[in-house]
């Protein structure tokens, strides 16, 4: 019998304890250890008592723990984990495990864990139980000292996350309950014991649930070209977006997780959230029917679902009813307040508004021959219908910076003056718009006035401070000017609601790399490469890091991207197999290997490329020169035009390494930022730590 709160229970009280905080152990009620020798079966019981109440698919489980068997290897030594529990639980406790419908979950009536009993006592108010179970967690880590590979590491940091959030809530919970009883006394010895605790709260971006919209299934029985399901998942993502206590993650990483085939519960750890939605679009002759699912990411489960049966218009041309209709109960399902976004100038022409989906849908892609300029095309259709659709023209001035930055084209500077006029057209059509008012940012700094280009910036993040698009660009124009210990919380920021967007984490790489922070940057630039994109950034945070020889291979290693996923510079024909392994046999090892011979001979075939190539001040020349160092040749590109393509190097050119160095420590150099915009901007916004001095001597 169990009596808690002056409550008589006649409950069994559970026959197995669990510590989650540190080292996983299982005791008997009276104390006795409980040994389960099976190091996975150790962590599948861990995983059960860590998610009390849910259940886990099998499939799931199998892929987690032993990720790099075959599924039927996988599925077999999960049965021999489930006996190993059996043998070890049942003869103290009875069954533990519950197996139904190819799921596993834990009889919550047999085991108590730590983490539980100290929730328990917060709600119930037993403020002495609550502060004596803070003081014996202290501050140690949930489920510490399991170590089972990526996998496993990313689910388990997605689960502490959402555990502690819980816990934190709780205790704020105790805390208030205290205060409205008139209790100072127990509010101020529980706010004692968790300070005590030391339970660092997360990041400000951690503070937040994480949530993914999934592309929704469109079944259609009259056809035709009309995107209902991207509309609707635009509109959901847009006001989803707006709840100040919820991060949705970006489309981009949503677009590639969920073409991989995983399991819901693996989607989730692969964006690491704590929800997903999920639904279809049927399309009738006399209208339309939504359905829309609320998921929890680490079951996989249903939590909340709704429908919606209306008109086609009401997609197109009312897509705020869409998404009220939704939101409130979407909202209540996750515990928090719906807040209404603000009104998009989007279009109420059906044409204009399924042209603008798949040209924006097209040119965000970035690859393939002619996908941009497609998208372009596409878009420009679309405002040719309706002039008055703000967004898009916003959507078609990213598709010029994006044809600009990552295809081989000559035009270059007249493609920036696209970009900025699509801006403009789109600011005046709604003056609220953050992410063409970023677009104006990079126009701006490619212009050489990066104080205008900042103020932008932060006008667009302050207008759209959900944005992922926004925080890139502000985050880029501070590194640019080498403020890396401003940007990096922005950039880290888009990795977070970005994970699976590779050119996110060049930005991220070029950030610690600035900082110092070396290890970090190698950490990043290997997440840009496992993800199949280029990453030279790579090969010179290894070089900065003093691993030389493992640089100029990894440098070496991009030779065969070049032409695919490397754009061949503008004008220049295409070089044989020969040709470019020789090219690339000297950029490495001038670039990578530390030796001054092997640099002054890359520098002197950058600088006959920079003479005789149709864009002088293509990538391919503008970031070796920075990465080695080569100052004249900087000062010379960057002095006479920084491109849409070219502006990315700037990232790197603050690294505090020899060569990369030698640029900044240049005599001239001074003279170049002033000529440029940099002091300007750094007088405003503050100067480099790596100017400091100079600075001061100003």
């Amino acid at each position: 019998m169990n009596i808690s709160a002056g409550i008589v229970s006649t409950e069994p009280a559970p026959a197995l304890k669990a510590s989650l905080f540190g080292s996983f152990a299982v005791a008997t009620s009276a104390g006795v250890g409980v040994s389960i020798s099976n190091r996975r079966a150790r962590a599948l019981l861990a995983m059960l008592c860590l998610a009390p109440g849910e259940t886990l698919e099998r499939e799931f489980v199998s892929k987690l723990l032993w990720p790099g068997r075959f599924q039927a290897q996988a599925r077999a030594s999960l049965r021999q984990c489930l006996l190993s529990i059996d043998k070890s639980l049942t003869p103290v406790a009875g069954r533990v495990v519950d197996l139904s419908r190819g799921c596993i979950g834990l009889d919550v009536r047999r085991v108590q864990t730590d983490l539980g009993s100290l929730t328990a006592a917060l709600a119930e108010s037993r403020i002495s139980d609550a502060c004596e179970a803070l003081g014996i967690i202290g501050n140690k880590r949930l489920l510490d000292q399991l170590d089972l590979g990526a996998p496993f590491a990313e689910w388990l940091q997605a689960r502490r996350r959402h555990a502690e959030k819980g816990l934190q809530l709780a205790v704020e919970r105790a805390l208030a309950e205290r205060e409205r009883a008139g209790d100072a006394a127990g509010a101020q010895q529980l706010r004692a014991a968790w300070r005590a605790c030391d339970r660092a709260p997360p990041p400000p971006h951690e503070g937040k649930m994480r949530i993914a919209v999934l592309p929704f299934e469109q079944h259609d029985t009259i056809g035709g070209a009309l995107f209902l399901a991207e509309g609707v998942v635009d509109e959901l993502n847009f006001r989803i977006g707006g709840i100040p206590a919820v991060a949705v993650v970006g489309r981009t990483s949503v677009a590639s997780v969920a073409r991989s085939g995983r399991t819901l519960p693996e989607v989730a750890v692969a964006l690491d959230v704590s929800h997903l939605v999920e639904g279809t679009v049927h399309r009738f002759s006399d209208g339309i029917r939504v359905d829309v699912r609320l998921i929890d990411g680490l079951s996989g489960t249903e939590i909340w679902s709704d429908r919606y049966d209306g008109t086609v218009a009401d997609v197109i041309g009312s897509r705020q009813v869409i998404g009220s209709h939704f939101m409130a109960g979407l909202c209540a399902a996750l515990g928090t307040e719906d807040k209404r976004a603000p009104a998009r100038k989007m279009t109420a022409n059906r044409d204009a508004y399924a042209l603008y989906l798949q040209g924006r849908d097209i040119s965000l892609r970035a690859v393939g021959d002619g996908m941009i300029a497609k998208g372009i095309e596409l878009l420009e259709q679309a405002v040719t219908i309706d002039p008055d659709f703000a967004e898009c023209w916003a959507a078609l001035a990213e598709a010029h910076l994006y044809i600009a930055g990552f295809t081989p084209t000559l035009d270059r500077i007249e493609r920036a003056g696209y970009m900025a006029d699509c801006a403009r057209r789109a600011i005046a059509l709604d003056p609220e718009q953050g992410h063409a008012l970023a677009m104006l940012g990079v126009y701006e700094f490619v212009n050489r006035n990066p104080v205008a280009a900042l103020d932008y910036g932060y006008e667009a993040h302050r207008l759209a401070p959900n944005d992922i698009n926004v925080a890139l660009r502000l985050g880029t124009f501070l590194l640019n000017l080498g403020l890396a210990h401003l940007a990096l919380p922005y950039i880290e920021t888009v990795v977070e609601r970005d994970p699976v967007h590779a050119r996110n984490y060049a930005a991220l790489c070029a950030a610690h790399l600035c900082l110092g922070n070396f290890a970090q940057a190698i950490a990043a630039g290997q997440r840009m490469a496992d993800l199949g994109f280029p990453a030279p950034w790579l090969a010179v945070a290894y070089a900065s890091n003093g691993e030389h020889a493992r640089a100029v291979e990894t440098y070496w290693n991009l030779r065969t991207l070049l032409g695919t996923m490397i754009m061949r510079p503008p004008g220049m024909p295409p070089i044989d197999d020969a040709a470019r392994d020789a090219y690339f046999d000297l950029a490495a090892r001038g670039i990578c290997s530390g030796d001054p011979d092997a640099r002054a001979a890359y520098c002197v075939m950058i600088d006959a490329l920079h003479l005789t190539m149709a864009d002088p001040y293509d990538n391919s020349v503008a970031f070796p020169a920075i990465w080695m160092g080569h100052a004249e040749l900087v000062m010379k590109i960057y002095g006479e035009q920084t491109s849409l393509a070219n502006i990315f190097g700037l990232m790197t050119l603050w690294v505090d390494v020899d060569p990369i160095r030698r640029t900044r420590l240049h005599p001239d150099f001074m003279r170049f930022a002033e000529h440029v915009g940099y002091v300007a901007a750094w007088e405003k916004y503050g100067w480099p730590n790596t100017l400091r001095p100079v600075a001061e001597t100003k």
